[in-house]
């Protein structure tokens, strides 16, 4: 049964309100982003805490569905081995650790802060020789086999097929490939080998801030280049290949599904409102103060409504930067000492290296400041209950929409509890 409070925090989408958790304040924000209104006799008092629900993305168009009252059912699943094993600061075995040979063959120089390098085995590389494929007759082994696209294409169940004969609309509809053109680069942090973010000073992560800032700049001004992910995987849980600290990135030549989703969602709310969509999410979330993790005078990390991952954060800048070449030098050590914080705080959860996927959305392309794009931060860790449970994308939410059982809130909090720096082994 449904209530009236005198205040609460409205999900507003498509006409249909959800109540964040407690109190109404005044609606003044169209449809696709939290709200707040005043004294309106709303579905007030709905128990987000306990009771099923679906929480909305403005980021993305998407939805979560949250059953906060599953958190006490009994786990007999699959259980993660914790790693106790302590890495020495320089492992001779390690292909990314100063003067060591890579697997590709080359030899690492003996760096002293951060090292980028070509990566040796690219998934992009920044000549293609393909056209787009769009033709049934084009089969994936001759995709695979890197056929000259530009003459005539061999199909190994049929003869020759000139590619000046146009396709059928049918196929051309159903059957598509394009070649992709980029650059995939490795970024090692440190040359230490035992360290992460958490572990590093602030004056060391902000070196990685600053080369992450020149990658950046450096990759976008190619001319073909529309995207630069920058990216880290961290832990064997994440698929890391390596436990030296380091990151990726990669730039390519056309934007990418997920930033594309972003980007798009960002555009549609400042065409409607001409205001920045995470400009007022922003100030929402440090006026609620509820999902906030940690901030300082520059930078706000907290636990998103909208979170899929059970420990899922967004960072944020408190001004509108749309890239990281956009941020100025007090903001860069800010950055640096959140970046440091928000992952030391990971680690003393359940006391340990606190597996993660991180990664930096920017304005597409060149790096001028745009209104639409707000630079911001994904951190996706996989951890649920404890150091060895983790969170499954599996069954209704490979078919269906994303699942969660502890809410955003109770995340935030948990997170919030933990100290800023990061526990003594």
């Amino acid at each position: 049964m449904f209530w009236l409070r005198p205040c609460c925090t409205l999900l507003i989408h498509s006409g249909f309100w959800i109540l964040n958790s407690g109190f109404l304040h005044s609606v003044s924000l169209t449809a696709g982003i939290i709200a707040r209104c005043d004294n309106m006799p709303l579905m007030a008092g709905f128990p987000l805490k306990n009771e099923p629900h679906r929480r909305y993305n403005p980021l993305n168009g998407t939805w979560v569905l949250v059953s906060p009252h599953r958190t006490k059912r009994p786990w007999q699943g699959q259980q993660e081995a914790i790693s106790e094993f302590r890495r020495p600061s320089y492992d001779p075995q390690c292909y990314l650790c100063p003067g060591n040979r890579r697997a590709g063959g080359r030899r690492n120089p003996l760096y002293r802060s951060t090292f980028a390098f070509d990566n040796d085995f690219p998934a992009l590389r920044p000549r293609s020789r393909g056209k787009m494929i769009d033709d049934l007759r084009m089969t994936i082994d001759d995709c695979e086999n890197e056929a000259d696209l530009s003459g005539p294409i061999v199909n190994r169940r049929s003869s020759i097929v000139n590619r000046t004969e146009a396709p059928s609309s049918k196929t051309s509809a159903i059957l598509k490939a394009m070649p992709e053109r980029g650059v995939c680069r490795v970024l090692c942090f440190s040359p230490r080998h035992d360290l992460s973010l958490a572990q590093m000073t602030v004056n060391e992560v902000l070196r990685v801030v600053e080369a992450w800032m020149e990658q950046h700049r450096d990759l976008a001004r190619r001319p073909y280049v529309n995207h630069v992910q920058i990216f880290e995987n961290k832990g064997e849980m994440m698929g890391c290949s390596n436990p030296h600290p380091h990151g990726q990135i990669w730039a390519q030549e056309r934007i990418p599904l997920l930033a594309q989703q972003e980007s798009n969602c960002q555009s549609s709310y400042f065409n409607r409102n001409h205001r920045c969509l995470l400009c007022d999410y922003l100030e929402l979330e440090l006026r609620l103060k509820e999902r906030i993790v940690c901030d300082n005078e520059d930078f706000a990390v907290f636990v998103p409504f909208w979170a899929v991952w059970p420990f899922e954060t967004l960072l944020l800048g408190k001004e509108h930067r749309s890239s990281l070449t956009d941020l100025r030098v007090r903001e860069r050590r800010s950055l640096a000492r959140v970046l440091r914080e928000t992952t030391a705080r990971y680690d003393n959860l359940f006391r340990i290296s606190f597996p993660y996927s991180m990664g930096w959305h920017q304005a597409p392309g060149d790096t001028r400041i745009q209104p639409v794009h707000h630079l911001h931060a994904h951190f996706y860790p996989p951890l649920l209950r404890s150091a060895s449970i983790r969170k499954f994308m599996v069954g209704y939410e490979m078919l269906a929409e994303p699942q969660r059982d502890i809410t955003a809130e109770t995340s935030a909090r948990q997170l919030r509890e933990q100290p800023p720096e990061r526990f003594q082994a």
